[in-house]
């Protein structure tokens, strides 16, 4: 049997390349033995029969065999997974918990030291004529219902496996060859249901942290590891987190909607979720140990935007006491992202229906979820119903008619690095580039942050389009898009006397560091997930952030024994407690730009 050296090097390079496919694409066993099998009977063939035959024929099965081979990579494609709450087989069962709706049964976490029940339904499936309709009370159920797999996630585009693999090696730095995640996860239209976090020995009126995720109101899930409940649970809180539907299932406007329900709401309904989500909470915690009157609710990016809705929605009065935020919100006069107007929700509603060729709801609500969720309009913002948002919250705040009573929030130092590495920007069009967020103000901000390139540590490998002016950019755009809001809605809170804890996240680290999302596996405990992506400092400073969360959600002041003092804002407006290599109050950043985005957003408002 010969072989030639070039056939034997190809061969092997192109094998080499296709098990990264399967590698990237996390195909399952099955793919990876087949591709193997037709690999190893392609070598023998061409050894035994395809080296005597014509260059044509040889071309033709090359041919034949490359598609055989991408058949194989398409038909053992990842398959879809519910994911278990707890880790292990067979894990202990807790005692049965009685709600309004019946009876359940959560598990123990491998210490048993916290209880989870994952996969309460707190509302109908919004399907069928429940597409776009406020959240419809959840039905009773008979006997014990098992509560020990994550629901579904909600409808949402999903990117094929490889860019997901590729996202994570190349922005999180997160990369591991396993047979274990060769699935993804589950994704359903019926998803609104809710996970609970307790501590094992929970005694009655245990304080709750109620967790709405983020992801642009068009993605997320509640399963992700970045924000489990289990560790802030060991500490002595019960915590909460639900689905609540997204995109254009979420937040699809229309006037016929309008006029179909009672309370004249569109536009909403992914809003709408969360509070009906926050009142079953407030009207069953009990049934778990958990205190209905000390709710704290708490969110990051589009889930942070949601916590300022939700403190600002009359619907929530009553439902919670605190609220922590953490970057982005929707204070602002005319906020930057998550937040449209009700001409714009109609204006794109009336497109969706004409992309799907529907004259009426009903054609629309008869279209198939796997279908419509792939429109192409993106609906990734809450807007004023008159009903669950009933003036543009800059006018609740100033009316100081909000529900919150006490606030915890902040930002990152490199919010935005990781939305704009596609944008190249330099020196000559810094001051157009930037006049997308400060508008005619754009060489004041210009003389105030001079041209500079972007931070070696944040430019993401091989995609950054940089440029000499791109860190700066990154700046002024971070400080807009998100720290600007914060600085508003914390003299919001702070001007009602009410107590105000400003927090600015700087510590950098061997996954996202500072960027957008990069404080969440310190403030939620679970740095220990990608334990390698970090050092001892890491886990020293995730155990204060969540030490003050907890703190915060328990008496509404983050300070204790052995920790850094936060001072409140209230008592310095000019100063931020620093979350970083240190733990220390520092100057609040960008506050001169802040004094020019305020005067840009009164000349927006009057337009």
């Amino acid at each position: 049997m010969k072989f030639k050296k070039a056939f034997v090097v190809f061969w092997i390079l192109f094998a080499a390349v296709f098990a990264v496919l399967l590698e990237l694409g996390k195909n399952t066993l099955f793919g990876w033995l087949l591709c193997a099998v037709l690999f190893v009977l392609f070598f023998l063939l061409h050894g035994k029969v395809l080296s005597q035959k014509k260059a044509i024929v040889r071309l033709l099965t090359w041919v034949l065999f490359t598609l055989l081979l991408f058949g194989t990579f398409r038909i053992s494609a990842p398959p879809e997974k519910q994911l278990p709450a707890v880790e292990g087989k067979h894990p202990a069962e807790t005692q049965i918990v009685t709600v309004k709706e019946g009876q359940l049964r959560g598990v123990k976490n491998e210490d048993e030291s916290v209880e989870v029940f994952a996969g309460i339904p707190y509302a109908k499936p919004p399907v069928g004529e429940l597409r776009w309709k406020a959240p419809q009370a959840a039905e009773k159920w008979d006997g014990v219902r098992v509560c020990d797999t994550f629901a579904p996630m909600s409808m949402q585009t999903r990117t094929s496996p490889i860019m997901d693999t590729l996202t994570q090696l190349v922005g999180f730095h997160r990369f591991a060859i396993t047979p274990k995640d060769n699935f993804v996860g589950a994704m359903s239209e019926d998803s609104l249901y809710l996970n609970i976090w307790r501590p094992a020995n929970v005694t009655e009126n245990t304080p709750v942290l109620f967790f709405i995720h983020g992801g642009s109101l068009t993605s997320g899930q509640t399963f992700a590891g970045e924000y489990n409940g289990e560790s802030l649970a060991k500490k002595g809180v019960v915590v909460v987190n639900c689905a609540y539907r997204l995109g254009v299932f979420g937040y699809f406007a229309s006037p016929e909607l309008a006029h179909e329900d009672e309370n004249g709401t569109t536009g909403n309904y992914g809003l709408l979720d969360q509070i009906a989500a926050l009142r079953w909470v407030h009207d069953n915690i009990a049934a778990f140990g958990g205190d209905p009157k000390n709710i704290t609710i708490a969110g990051e990016s589009a889930g942070s935007s949601s916590v300022n809705a939700i403190c600002v929605s009359p619907l929530a009065k009553g439902l919670f006491k605190r609220a922590i935020a953490e970057s982005s919100g929707i204070a602002a006069r005319v906020p930057y992202h998550t937040f449209r107007t009700m001409e714009s929700a109609a204006k794109m509603g009336k497109q969706i229906m004409e992309e799907f060729g529907a004259e009426t709801i009903e054609d629309l609500r008869a279209v198939p979820a796997e279908k419509l969720v792939n429109t192409q309009y993106t609906n990734s913002a809450m807007t004023v119903d008159g009903y669950s948002i009933i003036e543009q919250p800059f006018y609740t705040y100033l009316k100081k008619e909000n529900n919150e009573e006490a606030l915890l929030n902040g930002f990152n130092a490199h919010e935005c690095d990781v939305f704009t590495f596609s944008q190249k920007v330099n020196s000559e069009d810094y001051e157009d580039a930037i006049s997308e967020v400060v508008g005619s103000h754009a060489a004041d901000v210009a003389a105030l942050y001079p041209p500079t390139p972007q931070d070696k540590a944040y430019s993401l490998a091989l995609v950054e389009a940089g440029g000499d002016a791109k860190g700066s950019f990154n700046k002024v755009v971070s400080a807009a898009w998100f720290s600007y809001s914060h600085y508003v809605w914390s003299n919001d809170v702070a001007n009602e006397n009410k107590d105000v804890y400003l927090y600015y996240f700087t510590k950098d680290n061997g996954s996202l560091g500072s960027n957008h999302a990069g404080e969440m596996p310190y403030a939620y405990g679970n740095l220990h997930r990608h334990a390698k992506l970090y050092d001892e400092t890491d886990f020293a400073l995730s155990e204060t952030m969540q030490q003050y969360w907890v703190n915060f959600a328990k008496t509404g002041d983050p300070n204790g024994d052995g920790l850094p003092t936060w001072p409140r804002f209230n008592d310095d407006r000019t100063k931020v407690l620093e979350l970083g290599a240190t733990v220390a109050p520092t100057t609040l950043p960008d506050q001169k730009l802040f004094e020019i985005l305020d005067t840009y957003q009164m000349e927006k408002s009057d337009e």
